[in-house]
């Protein structure tokens, strides 16, 4: 099946999606599949990171505009909550919000699923995978029915995720009008300004741009000036695999590297680990949903 037709059976069908991320503003990355999907919205957090300062306001204003609703779950906790449960490894917080969401999932009759890829850049976007593939997971086993599931990249390139599956990936391309919405809403984001100018200029972000080294230990190369690959949009198919799948050539995440530099810096006191905290999460997490 071809990604147009595939795309067709799917957000022109009226099929009901879900779309389900770690912080406001990752709507951005799929502007054009949320106008044409109008999906429920699930956020994990409320994006303020160290600032305080929430980004789920200018998020509402994207999803009104698209014309999309807010989910049961909505800047459910800070980044600093996150965070510190994960270090604490306390569990229990993740788990209600897999529950939260697969009930979301059940009541509106939910057909597939978009929400952050796993890339090993910041730990929020791997536990949303994680949530996401558990919730859809959930339901199956519960619902004995098939939720399709989707992820599409945060800081990698639009189609460096779709290359393996192109044949079954979502490809959305917009026309000049339709990139037009969608820049405009990026560059309107007052939070994300610094983000949107990186990814922009092909460096990814923020993060990867004053750290580059580090970057480069991750296997991510500047591209250049790249506002015209965010024309086409790409939802990859992946297997629900409930815990963490980081990439096995990546011998140390991101995170942790940067984690490290941070906690040099004074900004924290400790170094989120994914063999520390990530895989014992994941571990729970399977746990619950077989025995739920």
């Amino acid at each position: 099946m071809s990604g147009e037709s595939l795309h067709n059976s799917l957000s022109r069908s009226g099929k009901r999606a879900a779309l389900i991320v770690a912080h406001p503003g990752h709507e951005l990355r799929v502007h054009g599949w949320l106008e044409r999907a109008r999906p429920s919205v699930c956020v994990i957090t409320d994006g303020a990171g160290r600032t305080q300062h929430s980004r789920l306001d200018s998020t509402t204003t994207i999803l009104k505009a698209a014309g999309c609703s807010a989910g049961p779950v909505y800047g459910a906790m800070t980044d600093q909550e996150l965070y510190a449960a994960v270090l604490d490894l306390n569990h229990e917080p993740f788990i209600r919000l897999i529950d939260e969401i697969a009930s979301m999932l059940v009541n509106e009759r939910i057909e597939y699923v978009a929400g952050d890829a796993e890339e090993g850049y910041n730990p929020a976007h791997d536990i949303c995978r994680m949530l996401i593939n558990a919730a859809v997971g959930l339901v199956g086993r519960k619902e004995k029915r098939e939720i399709q599931n989707f992820d599409f990249t945060l800081v990698g390139p639009p189609d460096q995720l779709a290359v393996a599956h192109s044949g079954s990936a979502i490809r959305i391309e917009l026309d000049e009008v339709a990139l037009g919405r969608k820049l405009a809403a990026a560059q309107n984001y007052p939070e994300l300004q610094a983000e949107v100018s990186a990814a922009l200029a092909g460096v990814g972000s923020v993060g990867l741009q004053h750290h580059p080294d580090l970057a480069r230990q991750n296997g991510w190369e500047p591209r250049g000036k790249m506002a015209h690959e965010f024309s086409v949009e790409y939802l990859r198919p992946i297997d629900c695999e409930i815990g963490s799948a980081l990439h096995a050539d990546v011998e140390t995440p991101f995170y942790e590297l940067y984690g490290e530099r941070q906690v040099v810096a004074g900004h924290y006191d400790r170094v989120l680990r994914y063999c520390d905290h990530i895989e014992p999460l994941g571990e729970a997490i399977q746990f619950h949903v077989e025995h739920s």
